[in-house]
């Protein structure tokens, strides 16, 4: 077969990940804090991005959500960046005469010590054109300083944290530098629950000291203040609270070696182990409950960010539902289209040109993205509040199944897209902040054959009968199955069990064993 060349026309369709695409996929999936970030970054890098103005909504959305809002009804007023004061320009009027004499004459008093024309001249500024200093200590901050403003905020004490508080104690505990280099390396491997995370073998090889030398180290600094700090564990860090009080007796010391007994509410064996009578045992048991097995959380630690939602659902009088986009948590940017149009003026040479052309179409897709995340959200969002309605009406007995494909289908997108929506996204009700994932769950069969139920309400219906449950008659497994299929839920004892073990309900054992101790 001979081999020819020849043109051919083809029509085909496919799609292209332009960066655009990208990056409108990427903002879709970002949190509120995470958007904020990246918007902060994109204000700083492209200079035709400017904050919208207080009280102005940023993009369509924003303002629809306003618009729904009845505190928020205001059109979005066009942005206007000529830099111009019309409020400025009448704060004096024209026809208020301001020379000297005429305030003098209006205010019945001489102006010559209040502000005077012209003052002492200091000998090291002999500029005619500067300011008038108010007196001779202009140039001098509070109590003569060379520096006129001082910052207050240097006067706030900073938050003590549980490395500083140990590194002061081994400053005037051990004098010997070599052992306080060892203390400062196992003092940084301190988390902030006050434990030592690490092997002292590794830490003796790292630094080329005796294990020894750093157990001797370590054994100094267990005496510092907070008690049971840089224990190893739990044991250790309790054992040495109790040295501290002159309670490390035996029979403490048995108790305090065997805490899964403890965790178990096995106080037969704990009776054993420890030699002692139930009212001792009862004794060491409340001491041990009165320590603390986190020292270090009496400092400084993280700061824990409250959740801020994205979508609020309320009822108004009239029984319907509303939902609307958190405004506070939309960005506020705009496209300073006045500022392009002066640089296009005064822009010479193509790369000039090329750059502001570049920035707009960034700005411009920007805006575009984030108005189409903002309408995706409240869209996706109405949509779940309309699948469980019952769940906002009657509570999370209630809450039906529901998965992505059931309001991708009834929205028109694609599961992928609802996916990343739902991501990273919380919505405030009347029964408080959830985050939007957390009404898709799995269908339960139910025993009749009739609707199924979620797998979340069945949770709460278990939590709720181990909640009811007296000493004398403690739930098992199988009896939950039982009470579940009375109820309509067909549900295996294994089920009941893993979800049990993810509410961290203990099993009908120790349970009934933490009821008989809470009787005695």
């Amino acid at each position: 077969m001979a081999l020819t060349q020849r043109l051919e026309m083809r029509q085909s369709q496919a799609l292209v990940m332009t960066p655009q695409l990208m990056q409108a996929i990427k903002l879709l999936q970002l949190s509120n804090l995470d958007l904020a970030a990246y918007v902060e970054g994109e204000l700083e890098r492209n200079p035709l991005l400017e904050r919208a103005s207080e009280g102005e909504p940023a993009t369509a959305a924003e303002s629809d959500a306003a618009t729904a809002a009845p505190e928020g009804g205001a059109d979005a007023p066009s942005a206007d960046w000529s830099g111009d004061n019309p409020i400025g320009e009448n704060l004096i009027g024209e026809d208020l005469e301001t020379s000297r004499s005429a305030m003098e004459e209006r205010l019945g008093t001489d102006l010559e010590n209040e502000f005077p024309d012209e003052a002492p001249r200091p000998a090291a500024q002999p500029e005619p054109d500067a300011p008038a200093a108010y007196s001779e200590w202009a140039a001098s901050g509070s109590g003569g300083r060379e520096v006129g403003d001082y910052n207050l905020e240097a006067f706030v004490s900073a938050e003590t944290t549980l490395a500083g508080h140990l590194a002061e104690q081994m400053a005037l505990a051990i004098p010997d530098p070599k052992r306080r280099i060892v203390g400062q390396y196992l003092i940084d491997m301190v988390d902030e629950a006050g434990y030592l995370a690490g092997d002292l073998e590794g830490v003796a090889d790292k630094l080329g000291a005796p294990l020894a030398e750093v157990e001797a180290v370590l054994a100094i600094l267990q005496t510092f203040d907070p008690s049971g700090v840089c224990a190893r564990n739990l044991t250790e860090c309790l054992s040495i609270q109790l040295r501290d009080r002159d309670r490390f007796d035996p029979a403490m010391q048995a108790l305090v070696g065997r805490l899964d007994l403890l965790a178990k509410r096995d106080l037969a064996s704990l009776r054993r182990v420890c030699g002692v009578g139930d009212e001792d045992l009862t004794e060491m048991i409340a001491e041990i409950r009165r320590l603390n097995p986190k020292p270090g959380l009496a400092f400084g630690s993280t700061v824990v960010q409250p959740i801020v939602p994205d979508v609020f659902v309320r009822r108004v009088p009239d029984g319907n539902v509303i939902v609307e986009l958190n405004s506070d948590t939309l960005p506020k940017v705009l496209v300073n289209q006045r500022y392009h149009t002066e640089l296009s003026k005064s822009a010479a040479g193509d790369s000039a040109k090329s750059y502001l052309a570049e920035n707009l179409q960034s700005a411009t897709w920007l805006m575009r993205a984030l108005d189409q995340r903002a309408k995706t959200i409240l869209k996706v969002s109405t949509e779940i509040v309309k699948q469980q309605d019952a769940f906002f009406t009657h509570g999370v007995q209630h809450l039906r199944p529901l998965n992505l494909k059931a309001i991708a289908d009834a929205i028109g997108m694609h599961e992928s897209t609802v996916s990343r929506v739902t991501a990273n996204k919380y919505i405030a009700t009347n029964r408080g902040i959830f985050e939007l994932k957390y009404f898709f769950t799995s269908a339960i069969a139910a025993a009749d054959g009739g609707e199924a139920h979620s797998a979340e309400s069945v949770r709460h219906r278990i939590k709720q009968l181990i909640d009811g449950e007296t000493a004398s008659d403690v739930l098992s497994d199988d009896a939950i199955v039982d009470r579940l299929r009375n109820a309509g839920i067909d549900i295996a004892r294994r089920t009941v069990a893993k979800y049990r073990e993810a509410l961290r309900i203990p099993s009908s054992v120790q349970r009934r064993r933490e009821k008989l101790a809470e009787t005695v």
